[in-house]
């Protein structure tokens, strides 16, 4: 078997939806771009193939294990005719959820979710012990974030929380002891990105389903119109980080520069918010949310242009 039937092999792409593949691949500038601001250059090529390999091993696994802390309230979900395929929605590009709609067993995702975990815990420890505890940390919160589905909406801070924590394991693989400061805004700026662009929006479009099982999410719990302003205000406050962020940044950035992140952030982030808000409707939270997942990886390329032309 050749590697592009590999690739296309049908088996392949349910394990691929499991761990959203196409949006994890997406979420891999966010630990890139850490690294890269933290130090104002490339790391050396082992490090960075290294890290590569981990990172994709590390959203791997954890995207699984979302489904697989998930698969009971998944189950009730697909029974009630939920999670449709087909829509023009990011997490949805391949099949949403096949545990939960048995095109994949337990066991299967359990042995998928698990041989990742495994890769990404070594390549991790050998990066620095310190990103090995910090992947611990991050599945176990995982984990704890989808227990608390029918419980708290507050669940979503600890969402904020984990993603945040892939972009400062990053920092700490590519130096040892790293500006504290520098990792409070990056903590924050991906967390307030995560809230208002990913956790809000990506509940919202599951509202309805949401209230028949009594769910517990912001959008359930404030309503649309206040959950809305919460994830505005949120974002607003990304996207001004975002600029802290590279100030404090030992890598110089110019005027294009800057310029570049405003409209990416105001074409990414500001503009489907403020259309969210006005408009209170599904299409524009999903809009939302797949814009917003590529607002990291803009900047990524921004930082990237920067360092290889300027």
């Amino acid at each position: 078997m050749t590697f592009d039937a590999i690739l296309t092999h049908p088996r392949l792409k349910l394990f691929l939806a499991l761990s959203r593949t196409p949006h994890g691949i997406i979420d891999i500038a966010t630990p890139a771009l850490a690294a890269l601001l933290c130090l104002g250059h490339f790391p050396p090529f082992f490090t960075t193939l290294l890290g590569l390999v981990t990172v994709f091993a590390g959203y791997t696994a954890v995207y699984a294990l979302n489904d697989l802390v998930d698969y009971r309230s998944d189950r009730e979900k697909v029974s009630a005719g939920g999670y449709g395929d087909g829509e023009d929605y990011l997490d949805g590009v391949l099949v949403r959820h096949p545990l939960a709609k048995g095109v994949l067993t337990l066991p299967e995702g359990m042995l998928w979710a698990g041989g990742w975990a495994l890769v990404a815990m070594i390549g991790a420890w050998l990066l620095n012990p310190v990103c090995f505890a910090i992947f611990l940390a991050g599945g176990l919160l995982e984990a704890t974030y989808c227990l608390l589905w029918r419980v708290t909406p507050f669940r979503a801070l600890i969402n904020g929380i984990v993603k945040s924590l892939g972009a400062v394991a990053a920092v700490y693989a590519v130096t040892p002891q790293p500006s504290i400061i520098f990792l409070i805004v990056l903590f924050a700026w991906i967390f307030f990105w995560e809230i208002g662009g990913q956790n809000i929006p990506n509940d919202w479009t599951d509202i309805e389903e949401d209230r028949r099982f009594k769910a517990r999410t912001i959008p359930v719990k404030l309503g649309p119109a206040r959950a809305g302003m919460l994830a505005m205000a949120c974002l607003v406050a990304a996207f001004f980080l975002t600029f802290l962020l590279v100030w404090i940044s030992p890598l110089a950035f110019g005027t294009l520069h800057l310029l570049a992140l405003a409209g990416l952030g105001l074409w990414l982030l500001l503009l489907p918010v403020l259309r969210l808000v006005n408009a209170n409707d599904r299409s524009q939270a999903m809009d939302l949310f797949n814009k917003a997942s590529h607002f990291p990886l803009s900047v990524f390329v921004v930082v990237l242009v920067r360092l290889l032309l300027f």
